[in-house]
């Protein structure tokens, strides 16, 4: 008797710590917040390159930058949050002149939870309010890192402009 009810137990706190109230796993997304730093060569490259493009407002987070344009006045995500957002990717020299990688299409912005996203956009999201408007500047150990995702080739510094529509 004393088996089965240990058994029992051991199901239910299974069952139940493997899910939130959404239903989806919470292993996924109450993770800790990222904590990735960029290099010393990284910060530096960013810093010149906002120098150069007479970039002055930019606030330093982990090494990566961020300007935010409008702070928006709704709810700020966390990493279990469920954001939609207008967006537009670039990559930035060296590897690229900063042609566009990727955007959301007009009217029909990206969804996605904030946990499945690069670190960059994890560290920084959670500072806008929905409405808001960022400018991001992530360095590769932030983004897609030495070897790249699709288009964008490995070791690519990526700047992105996100507008925050929803937060739930």
């Amino acid at each position: 008797m004393m088996k089965k009810w240990f058994f029992l137990c051991a199901i239910s706190a299974l069952i139940f710590s493997a899910c939130d109230k959404s239903g989806n796993s919470s292993t996924d997304c109450t993770q800790a917040v990222p904590t990735g730093i960029a290099t010393a060569a990284e910060t530096a490259y960013l810093q010149n390159y906002l120098a150069a493009n007479g970039i002055t407002n930019a606030t330093e987070k982990n090494g990566m930058y961020y300007v935010i344009a409008t702070q928006g006045t709704g709810l700020s995500p966390n990493q279990c949050s469920n954001i939609s957002m207008d967006y537009v990717g670039k990559i930035m020299m060296p590897t690229s002149d900063g042609t566009q990688f990727d955007a959301s299409q007009p009217g029909q912005p990206f969804s996605s939870q904030l946990y499945n996203l690069i670190v960059g956009w994890k560290l920084i999201l959670p500072l806008v309010k929905s409405g808001g408007t960022v400018t991001l500047y992530i360095p590769p150990s932030m983004g897609y890192g030495a070897t790249g995702q699709g288009s964008i080739p490995g070791n690519s510094y990526l700047k992105f402009q996100i507008t925050l529509r929803a937060v739930q």
